[in-house]
């Protein structure tokens, strides 16, 4: 769909045309699930969301001023539905036998326990021994789960700038890794 198709679907679909909604959704659904799914890392939610998303277009369509500007919109409605939805939910727990199957909770003795739980601590520790840049561009990609796209806004770098930082981050907290290992 070239950008004038688009304006004039937007200009229907504001004046109440259903169909030109329609073929808003079907064009822009794809991207939305994409946008939802990266920050959900669930399909079923990523799902629900989407839905949520083009609901809350439906009913704030009207109030988009620059028809332009409806894809930007329209992601900034999936970002912040995904992030309301992620804040919300009840966290996981690791432990939990309905989650990881009855068979692989019980295979977990104690020491296996306090070992996972010692090196979950190695790693913070070592996470926070690192410098603040190589720190936050590991928490984003891992952690947060940010893709290289949205870790080069964030950090008004290139990706290529990036995917060198991630690489170099990784390396440093090896190393960091390796003295530890070797002192204790």
């Amino acid at each position: 769909m070239n950008e004038t198709e688009m304006l004039e679907l937007v200009r229907l679909a504001q004046a109440g045309n259903r169909e030109a909604f329609d073929q808003l959704v079907l064009e822009y659904e794809p991207m939305v699930f994409a946008v939802v799914l990266r920050r959900l890392r669930n399909r079923s939610e990523a799902l629900e969301v989407t839905q949520d998303v083009f609901i809350q277009v439906l009913r704030k369509l009207n109030q988009l001023r620059e028809p332009g500007r409806f894809g930007a919109w329209l992601r900034r409605i999936a970002v912040r539905l995904a992030i309301n939805r992620a804040v919300r939910r009840p966290r996981e727990l690791l432990g939990d036998q309905a989650a990881l199957g009855s068979a692989r909770a019980r295979s977990d003795t104690p020491f296996e326990g306090v070992v996972q739980n010692e090196n979950a601590a190695c790693v913070r520790d070592c996470l926070d021994r690192l410098r603040d840049l190589d720190r936050r561009t590991l928490v984003a990609f891992y952690f947060e789960g940010r893709s290289l796209q949205e870790m080069s806004a964030e950090f008004d770098s290139p990706v290529g700038t990036i995917k060198r930082r991630l690489h170099t981050a990784r390396n440093r907290l090896r190393d960091k890794l390796g003295d530890l290992q070797l002192v204790g």
